[in-house]
């Protein structure tokens, strides 16, 4: 079955890091007709554009949406995050960001972070801007629909797996009224899922069990800042963040998902043929996931596994097409 990917290079490695996972996907039997899309920080330093309504509008006619990595130094911080990253999440309401992780040891657990409230959402502002009386606020949105569809979705996942566990991960003796709500979405969404064990971690024990005791963990669910500073531990403690792959996901497929690596676009190395490409191979896999395409997915699963992380990208690229 052909499937209709909108393709965004980016900037740095992202372009060379998504050639070789499309041709990993093609190689392993994916049937994707892909369509590229000049988005990221070169082209707003070209125009101006970011994404506009027209770019978004064309964007929702695709079956998924393959994101290699934006972002340049020539661009003030914010602009390509808020404008083209963030926008999508909350336009096509991309509310799951999902993240597996394999330890050095083999363990493989899950992170889910909501992905389009908390403080991203963007609430605050300025006041006496650039004075000696400046103040900043940076809010956070958490609603009872955005914080129980991303806890729903936990627990029908862990209820998917063998272990059937699932942790909860915030601050609620600090934060005593987003954490609430989460706590308490939690704990009557688990009664309808008798099956599934819980657990909570505070952030911060989290952060310590991930790198001590990663074995307690089979899926966690937890909101978009602690989920975005998590994610990135993850990555850290499962050989580095260029094998870390990731999904926003719009499970009720209203809009395309988008899956993208998360090491960023790495300027000091682009054009050099040193990017690994296994997140993005490894995200591409995620993809045919989401697709309907699960035995092709686990194909590119297992060539990818066991193939060294450091090299150049034609040694890597080379090693996974071998495997295949």
């Amino acid at each position: 079955m052909s499937h209709k990917v909108a393709v965004i290079g980016g900037d740095g490695i992202g372009p060379e890091v998504i050639e070789v996972a499309l041709d990993t996907l093609r190689a392993a039997g994916a049937d994707l007709e892909t369509t590229d899309f000049r988005l990221g920080g070169f082209r707003y330093l070209e125009d101006g554009t970011v994404l506009t309504d027209q770019i978004l509008s064309e964007l929702r006619a695709y079956d998924a949406i393959f994101l290699g990595a934006v972002g340049t130094p020539d661009v003030p911080p914010g602009i390509i995050e808020r404008g083209l990253l963030l926008r999508a999440r909350f336009e096509l309401d991309l509310y799951i960001n999902l993240r597996p992780f394999v330890t050095t040891n083999g363990h493989e657990f899950i992170v889910i972070r909501e992905n389009t409230e908390g403080t991203y959402a963007g609430e605050g502002g300025f006041l006496r801007k650039g004075t000696s009386d400046e103040i900043a606020t940076q809010g956070s949105v958490n609603t009872r629909k955005g914080v129980e569809r991303c806890i729903r979705y936990g627990f029908e996942l862990a209820r998917s797996r063998d272990r059937k566990h699932l942790t909860l991960v915030h601050k609620t003796n600090v934060l005593t009224f987003s954490g609430d709500l989460w706590e308490r979405a939690f704990n009557e969404v688990a009664i309808e899922y008798p099956d599934v064990t819980t657990a909570y971690n505070h952030i911060d024990a989290a952060c310590i069990y991930f790198v001590e005791d990663p074995y307690r963990y089979d899926v966690v669910v937890t909101d978009n800042l602690f989920g975005d500073i998590l994610t990135d531990l993850g990555g850290a403690i499962s050989g580095g963040i260029g094998l870390a792959s990731s999904a926003n996901l719009n499970p009720e497929r209203t809009a395309p998902s988008l899956f993208e690596p998360v090491h960023g676009s790495a300027p000091d190395i682009a054009g050099k043929g040193l990017a690994n490409p296994t997140a993005a191979v490894l995200s591409g896999a995620m993809m045919l996931d989401f697709l309907g395409e699960n035995q092709i997915a686990d194909r590119v699963r297992l060539a990818c596994k066991d193939v060294a992380g450091d090299g150049d990208t034609a040694t890597i690229a080379s090693a996974i097409m071998a495997n295949l």
